[in-house]
């Protein structure tokens, strides 16, 4: 597995819930096309669960 994973956000915050929302915030994620690195451990993933919908992640 990969250290990190690249994640890039695809989709906007409309109509969104307020937890989703605040999820892709602590990923680094603010605006469509945003993409941030991070740690790929199990709180990483969990997040990425949460609001894969609305994410790309570009390495697995």
């Amino acid at each position: 597995m990969a250290d990190t994973v690249k994640i890039k956000l695809v989709k906007g915050f409309a109509g969104r819930k307020k937890p989703q929302i605040a999820t892709a915030y602590s990923l680094g994620l603010r605006k469509i096309g945003d993409v941030t690195e991070q740690p790929n451990n199990v709180a990483t993933q969990g997040k990425l669960a949460k609001i894969i919908h609305l994410v790309e992640v570009l390495n697995k």
